[in-house]
């Protein structure tokens, strides 16, 4: 049996005579002429959870833009209320509630849901009515079914049917728990995909929130940052990737978060620390510990993979505690911020004590044990990916390695040399192959996905041994791939699509990793439209370098917009104040001639496959080639 006949025959036992697959050929064919649904972009989190929280909330603004279009008699006010219910109605009703002493009276109630049902049926107008019913909360799906098509009759009895069904619900107490889940249905319409370009964790204080938030959402996909690819390589088991985030956490005085948000505990490195170093003002005892761990593991690792080229990092051979001075790669001495590196044997500065390896198998214990971490980064690995090529715009965390010609880099790869995409790909199937095989070597590529130059989540040379231990502020500077001098010149961008199979004349490359300085007059929008990088600065420790506090990148039907959000001042505000973030500006990257149908997206090549195969179907029923059977259940729509 040919392969197309095998998937015809199987195509059968879901359409199982002509009059399922004529239901579902109509239903396909106005699909496809329906307007594509909302993407968002947001790229960067890195743990704030309230700001990110807020902004899935209230749908990066979307949410009262649409209020304030339906609702043209509503006050300031009004609208703040309104929206504020929409983006906490449990902890906005709690409030009102208290504020009445008393259950909220039946017209508050009434007025809520009538409200609520009009902004749900003009979001709901781009989709089809099965996907909005997927949308619902089960719970209530067919009541809020019922009122979003309510309709006038001659003797009016459907209007007192609908008037019923609101005074049930109101009489029956479940009226908070309804407004919920319309507030729940409110948000899933105002964005149809979400896109996160990566970096959910460290530096913020709540990456696990984080995480459970997006576990959330309804249909989105994640392309892996280095910070990420280094949690990922801690889950599975890396050292030198439990050891490091534990650098970063201890910098950015998050640490707590490890403690509280996945059991993971510090105890056994602080006690090493208090008996091993001294606490210095400049420079923690436990800080200092880890940190020195850390340095040792990245010997150990680079001699381990001479191909990855990073022997400037082997600096422990290069010390003289003496003097208190170390020779870099660059032939130059520098003066260290301390003395007090007791653990590092100069015949052997790369080996850990024993004590020390305690230290880190406590750790890797603790990441590789963590359910709750667990969870977390198996959904990372089944949502993300390397890159990601949608509705004919390439998504990416990093870079693409380029050489200082602007051309691409060519990579050896297990005996192969690669770029561009075929390098990604070898990336990725690298990073997925550590978490099932979880042997030092995959670990190790994990590891160096978080800092390699040639790393498509990184692209630069990150100097942790300097910025711990040294004084001299120039020695900070870390190296940047040629990507970041050629990625806003328009023919590198063209070159960049051309070579994942996009079109440079009408895609885009949508890039995260490099906060955009705002203040200083960069822009976010290079390569003459091609290039937009969304970093603006999510993360509070960026703000002030970014002058704004994230962006936002909306993809609807109409246009593609960027917006620049004012710094977030906390949910308790929101609820008790009307608290919003704002747009700082809005940036408008094209605006389409032709509104943008399903039709014209990548959904929409799937749907014409299918409709192409129907009806390949279909011809086999009217000859007779397969033999019809009796529909025994209701087909749903392909949205």
């Amino acid at each position: 049996m040919k392969q197309k006949d095998r998937y015809l025959n199987l195509l059968s036992l879901q359409y199982q005579n002509r009059f399922a697959v004529y239901t579902k050929l109509i239903n396909l064919s106005a699909i496809l002429n329906m307007p594509k649904g909302t993407e968002h972009f947001i790229s960067d989190i890195h743990g704030e959870y309230e700001a990110f929280l807020h902004i899935i909330n209230n749908g990066s603004g979307v949410i009262k833009e649409k209020v304030k279009l339906i609702f043209k008699d509503f006050s300031k006010k009004e609208v703040d209320d309104f929206c504020s219910l929409i983006y906490y109605p449990k902890e906005v009703l709690s409030v009102q509630e208290k504020a009445c002493k008393d259950k909220l009276d039946l017209s508050f109630y009434k007025n809520t849901i009538d409200k609520l049902i009009v902004l749900i049926n003009f979001l709901s107008s781009k989709y089809s009515r099965t996907k909005v019913r997927k949308l619902m909360d089960v719970d209530f799906a067919f009541i809020i079914d019922e009122l979003m098509h309510a309709k006038s009759d001659e003797h009016n009895s459907r209007h007192q049917y609908h008037q019923h069904i609101l005074k049930s619900i109101i009489q029956s107490g479940c009226a908070d728990d309804f407004i919920i889940a319309l507030c729940a249905l409110v948000k899933r319409l105002s964005v149809d995909k979400l896109h996160v370009l990566g970096d959910i964790f460290d530096r913020g204080l709540n990456p696990d929130k984080c995480m459970d938030l997006l576990m959330q959402c309804h249909d989105l996909d994640m392309q892996w940052g280095n910070h990420d690819v280094l949690w990922m390589g801690a889950c599975c088991g890396s050292p030198i990737c439990a050891v490091n985030i534990l650098c970063n956490n201890l910098r950015y005085h998050n640490f707590k978060m490890l403690e509280n948000g996945y059991g993971i505990s510090l105890r056994k490195l602080a006690i090493f620390a208090h008996n091993t170093y001294q606490d210095e003002d400049h420079f923690p005892a436990v800080e200092k510990a880890i940190a020195v761990i850390c340095v040792k593991l990245i010997g150990q690792l680079v001699k381990r993979h001479p191909e990855y080229h990073m022997e400037d990092r082997l600096v422990l051979d290069k010390l003289n505690l003496d003097k208190g001075t170390v020779i870099l790669f660059d032939g130059k001495e520098y003066e260290l911020k301390t003395r007090d590196l007791v653990t590092i044997d100069k015949t052997d500065p790369y080996k850990l004590t024993g004590e020390e390896q305690d230290v880190v198998d406590d750790l890797v214990s603790s990441f590789t044990g963590s359910v709750r971490l667990k969870e977390h980064i198996e959904f990372l690995y089944s949502k993300g990916t390397m890159y990601k090529c949608f509705n004919g715009n390439l998504l990416y965390h990093g870079c693409i390695p380029l050489d200082s010609n602007g051309q691409f880099e060519k990579i050896e790869c297990d005996g192969k040399w690669l770029s561009a995409q075929e390098y990604l790909d070898y990336c990725d199937q690298k990073v997925r192959k550590a978490y099932h095989q979880r042997d030092l070597a995959h670990l190790d590529f994990l590891w160096y996905m978080w800092t390699g130059d040639k790393s498509p989540l990184s692209g630069r040379k990150m100097k942790l041994f300097e910025r711990m231990f040294l004084k001299d502020p120039a020695t900070y500077d870390e190296p940047r791939n040629p990507y970041y001098d050629y990625y806003r010149n328009k023919d590198t961008c063209c070159m960049i699509l051309k070579a994942f199979n996009l079109d440079p004349n009408k895609g885009h490359i949508i890039n995260g990793h490099t906060p955009i300085l705002v203040k200083d007059g960069q822009s976010p929008i290079g390569a003459e439209g091609k290039l937009l990088v969304i970093d603006g600065g999510f993360c509070k420790a960026y703000q002030a370098k970014t002058g704004i506090a994230g962006y936002t990148l909306i993809y609807s039907s109409h246009e593609l917009q960027l917006k620049a959000h004012t710094p977030f001042v906390g949910v308790k505000a929101a609820i008790y104040n009307n608290a919003d973030i704002g747009d700082i500006h809005i940036l408008d990257v094209e605006k389409f001639e032709k509104r943008q149908m399903v039709k014209d997206t990548d959904k929409g090549k799937e749907i014409k496959q299918l409709i192409n195969d129907l009806k390949d179907l279909l011809e086999l029923y009217k000859k007779g080639v397969l033999v019809e059977k009796q529909s025994t259940s209701e087909d749903s729509d392909f949205s």
